[in-house]
């Protein structure tokens, strides 16, 4: 496994003009991050599963980075894919036939290339996408960033055409506690401008951007023992505030959306 930030990659956000005066101090802090930052494993376990509830069942995929591979949890049933899907069962009242592909340490481009190919999602009726950090630590320049999240959302509705789509927004980085100032403050205003984009490009294809609710990066107990990614606890509360957004008439808008025409004028 990765550690969640490197040296190398740190470095790169250095060399922006802005933050060339904070360099000496972002750079040992980048150091001493990486060093310490303990590496937890994927969660392990089934990658799919079935809630109980009334047929037929909703159908479910999680695709992404570390944390749809449930790092910080032991199981995936204790991490996102579980506790969305048990979450979804109480909102939509069904059962909830959940699936998960993910990889530690993805990219966008990684998840294009190797997870979507590959998702063990069959005809899903919602696929959830968490992405972003990776992209930020390796310092994605925006316009590719952008890009990426285009050809990735194009991709998902190629390969899943009647699915709704929902984009989990970056996390609040700046909160952080594994991350120390101005490191944090450094990184956080990147992943801001990212998750705008991010909002951006959603719309733009059709999906449903729900970002992430700050309060959860006050609570120290959802946080696994990295500091950076979310433990059982945090996963369970993140699910639930996913749940609301998809259980919400918008999550499931047409695709691709009707043409407008314009009103004729009066002869």
């Amino acid at each position: 496994m990765k550690r969640p930030l490197s040296f190398a990659h740190i470095t790169r956000i250095t060399q922006s003009t802005m933050f060339l005066p904070l360099a000496p101090v972002l750079l040992v802090q980048a150091r001493r991050t990486a060093r310490n930052t303990p590496r937890l494993d994927p969660a392990t376990g089934a990658e799919t599963g079935v809630t109980t509830g009334t047929e037929p069942a909703f159908r479910l995929l999680v695709i992404g980075e570390s944390t749809a591979a449930g790092v910080g949890a032991t199981a995936h049933a204790e991490a996102l894919p579980g506790f969305l899907a048990d979450a979804l069962r109480r909102h939509l009242r069904r059962s909830v036939a959940w699936s998960v592909t993910g990889k530690n340490g993805a990219t966008v481009r990684r998840v294009i290339t190797d997870l979507v190919p590959t998702s063990n999602g069959s005809a899903p009726d919602l696929v959830v996408v968490t992405v972003g950090i990776n992209d930020l630590i390796r310092r994605r320049p925006l316009k590719r960033w952008a890009a990426d999240l285009a050809e990735l959302l194009t991709a998902l509705r190629a390969r899943y055409r009647h699915a709704a789509v929902l984009v989990a927004g970056m996390p609040p980085v700046h909160r952080f506690p594994a991350i120390p100032q101005p490191l944090r403050m450094v990184l956080g205003a990147q992943a801001r401008a990212m998750d705008r984009i991010m909002r951006e490009v959603a719309h733009e294809h059709g999906a449903v951007h729900v970002p992430m609710d700050e309060a959860m990066a006050r609570d120290r107990r959802l946080f696994a023992s990295d500091g950076f990614h979310p433990s059982p606890a945090g996963y369970r509360v993140w699910a639930h505030d996913l749940a609301l957004a998809i259980s919400s008439p918008a999550a499931y808008a047409p695709w691709p959306p009707r043409p407008v025409h314009p009103a004729r004028s009066a002869l």
